[in-house]
C-alpha cells in the first residue's frame, strides 16, 4: 500500500460493491452519497459517458472538499451495439435489457474520477463480458429474486445471473462490478504524489 501522507480519502458513492471493493483493497474512507443527474445526451460516446457522469458526481462534492481530501467519484454504463444502458427504471425495463444481453457480448464501461482543490483526473476502463442465451424464466427469477435496479444493465457480475449466465470476460471483472482497481489504484497512487 503507498502512502497517502496527510491525505483522507472521500467516496462519493452510495454503491455497496463500490465500498466493499475500496475496503478489500486497503483504503480507509470517508463515505459520501449523492444524488446526481444520469442523464446524458444521446450523441455521446459509450465510453465518454460514465466519466463524464463521474466528473459531474465530483463536481458536486467539491465545493465542500477541505484541502486535505481527495475525492473519488465513479460511474458504470453498459453498452451494447445498438444501445448504453443504465439503470432499469422497473421490472419491464430490467426485464428488456437483461433479454438484450442474453446470448450476445456487451462492454463494460467505468468512469472515475479522482478530485482534489487543486486538481481534478479522471479515467476510463472498459471490459467485454458475454452472457448465455437467458431463458425468460431466468431473467425473471433474477428480477424477483434481486435487485437489479441499482446496476447499470441491470445485473451484477457477482449475483445468481453471473454465476450462471456469464461465460466470458474479457478484461477486469472488478470494473464490471463497478470499480477497475487496478486502474485506481495506479492512478489515485500518481495523483496523490503530485499534490503539494
Amino acid at each position: 500500500m503507498f502512502d497517502l501522507g496527510n491525505y483522507k480519502l472521500v467516496l462519493g458513492s452510495a454503491s455497496p460493491r463500490r465500498q466493499e471493493l475500496m475496503r478489500q483493497a486497503g483504503f480507509e474512507f470517508e463515505l459520501k452519497t449523492i444524488d446526481a443527474d444520469e442523464s446524458f445526451e444521446a450523441q455521446w460516446l459509450p465510453k465518454d459517458v460514465p466519466q463524464m457522469l463521474a466528473q459531474r458526481k465530483a463536481s458536486l462534492l467539491l465545493p465542500e472538499l477541505k484541502d486535505h481530501q481527495v475525492l473519488i467519484t465513479a460511474d458504470t454504463i453498459v453498452a451494447t451495439a445498438t444501445q448504453i444502458l443504465n439503470k432499469p427504471a422497473n421490472a419491464t425495463a430490467a426485464f428488456a435489457m437483461l433479454s438484450s444481453l442474453s446470448n450476445h457480448t456487451h462492454t463494460v464501461y467505468t468512469g472515475v474520477c479522482i478530485a482534489h482543490c487543486s486538481k481534478v483526473f479522471s479515467f476510463v476502463d472498459a471490459t467485454q463480458v458475454s452472457f448465455a442465451a437467458l431463458t425468460d424464466e431466468e431473467i425473471s427469477y433474477y428480477i424477483k429474486h434481486y435487485t437489479p435496479y441499482d446496476k447499470a444493465g441491470a445485473y451484477g457480475a457477482q449475483d445468481w445471473i453471473g454465476l450462471v449466465g456469464i461465460e466470458k470476460i474479457v478484461g477486469s471483472y472488478f470494473n464490471v462490478m463497478g470499480l477497475p482497481m487496478h486502474l485506481l489504484y495506479k492512478n489515485l497512487k500518481s495523483f496523490i504524489q503530485q499534490l503539494p
